[in-house]
């Protein structure tokens, strides 16, 4: 081949229509992601995107609306813990998966049903 693929440049979801104030709330203000401006062109299909460091993150609106319960992007946290007793106390529920060898791992739902891993390798 005379190509190759370096990284994924970003990872989209779907959500509802019309719920972007409660995907700010989550990945924004809860995960601490930083929104980003969608282009023109794209800004009036809905949805909105966000990143964190070189993690970038879409969601966009997708009508039926069926969220992702297998499918999933994981994340890499560095303080898996620490990471679990904040979402804790943001009254966060996760899901504790321990069928990863040398993985701290968990799952959590967004507000749009769509599944979540965040994994530390330990």
């Amino acid at each position: 081949m005379s190509f190759t693929i370096n990284k994924i440049d970003h990872v989209q979801l779907a959500m509802p229509k019309g719920m972007e104030g409660d995907a700010r709330r989550f990945y924004g203000e809860i995960l601490g992601f930083e929104e980003i401006e969608k282009p023109e062109s794209l800004g009036k299909r809905g949805g909105v995107w966000f990143s964190n460091g070189a993690v970038h993150l879409h969601l966009g609106v997708e009508e039926p609306f069926v969220p992702a319960k297998k499918a999933h992007p994981a994340f890499e946290v560095h303080r898996i813990e620490d990471f679990k007793r904040y979402l804790s106390s943001q009254a966060l529920e996760y899901t504790v998966d321990e069928n990863l060898p040398g993985a701290n791992r968990i799952y959590v739902s967004d507000p749009f049903g769509n599944r979540l891993e965040f994994l530390e390798w330990v």
